[in-house]
């Protein structure tokens, strides 16, 4: 089947996100994935085709059964049931639902900008989503999160180290997967590349020090990698995978004795709120977390809200009792 106007406008819209701003592939995959399900849902061939009527037809399907399916089993499943399972009674989350249409939006401003005519991007309006949910350990769950890995072992200090350096740093799992080896832990500054290329300062506590140069000291290995991934005999086998990371993170929350499931990113959660709890402000915060836009960084807030309840609820009033 030859290849339609509007299927190469969408290679060169994915090209111009990896080449000229500088995306990563893993977000030009998602944004090729969201657009090439609208496209093939569509059944458009050239970007005149693209009307207010095709975009609501598409987002009433994103919204409704039978219409659309979506997110049934995980991630790895999502990109070929929403293709296949069209007729499938089964809607969207609100927060999926969105990153299609922000795909869609950003499809024609850069179309707009190569004076191709289509819909105007400015005409679709932003679906309204829930407040992100923000899930953090109790603290004296991370307390004994900290101290599960035990002995003198490569795997037990190395996982030490992670954990240590997670709640630590407030890295995100990719970013803490990508450190080397070679960094200033005298100073106790990291510089990271994060989301969209942007590079900051991240700050290395002495407890998190300490725990690496434990661990280091006992490798052995030429790895360049910081953190390095380990088989069952303890040979180091090369840098350690975000899944890998995730495991080790659920195994040492099992052996604390946490009964819910632990995941990576509730110590990043953690690192945010102890800052905020503590008395940090929010910009700082934000600056520390690698958040672009400072509403990522005020869905925090409502955790700290919990602790000024307390606060509330313990010294409020008590001359009223007496």
């Amino acid at each position: 089947m030859p290849e339609t106007e509007i299927k190469k406008l969408l290679k060169d819209y994915l090209d111009y996100l990896e080449i000229e701003k500088n995306r990563s592939p893993k977000t030009r995959e998602n944004y090729g994935h969201y657009l090439n399900v609208f496209l093939d849902f569509s059944k458009i061939a050239a970007a005149e085709d693209i009307t207010d009527d095709v975009v609501r037809g598409f987002r009433i399907a994103l919204a409704r059964p039978p219409k659309f399916s979506g997110e049934k089993n995980g991630r790895a499943n999502q990109k070929n049931s929403e293709k296949k399972n069209l007729g499938q009674a089964r809607s969207l989350k609100k927060l999926t639902q969105s990153y299609y249409i922000i795909a869609i939006r950003n499809f024609l401003k850069y179309l707009a900008k190569r004076d191709i005519k289509t819909l105007a991007a400015e005409k679709i309006e932003l679906p309204k989503t829930p407040a992100r949910q923000i899930e953090v350990l109790e603290y004296n769950d991370l307390e004994r999160l900290l101290a599960a890995p035990a002995g003198d072992g490569l795997r037990a200090l190395r996982d030490k180290a992670v954990l240590e350096t997670f709640f630590s740093s407030g890295l995100r799992l990719s970013e803490l997967c990508a450190l080397d080896r070679t960094i200033d832990l005298r100073r106790g500054e990291v510089s990271v590349r994060g989301k969209g290329d942007k590079i900051r300062v991240v700050f290395i506590a002495d407890s998190a020090k300490q725990a690496i140069q434990k661990y280091l000291a006992q490798r052995g290995d030429a790895e360049e990698a910081l953190f390095v991934s380990i088989d069952k005999s303890g040979k180091v086998i090369g840098r350690v995978t975000p899944r890998a990371v995730q495991r080790l993170i659920a195994k040492r929350a099992r052996e604390a004795g946490i009964p819910q499931r632990v995941r990576a990113h509730e110590l990043r959660h953690s690192f945010a709120t102890d800052l905020l709890m503590n008395g940090a402000d929010l910009r700082s915060v934000q600056e520390l977390l690698g958040h672009s836009n400072i509403s990522t960084t005020q869905a925090y807030t409502h955790l700290t809200d919990k602790a000024l309840r307390e606060v509330h609820k313990a010294f409020h009033g008590k001359r009223r009792d007496t």
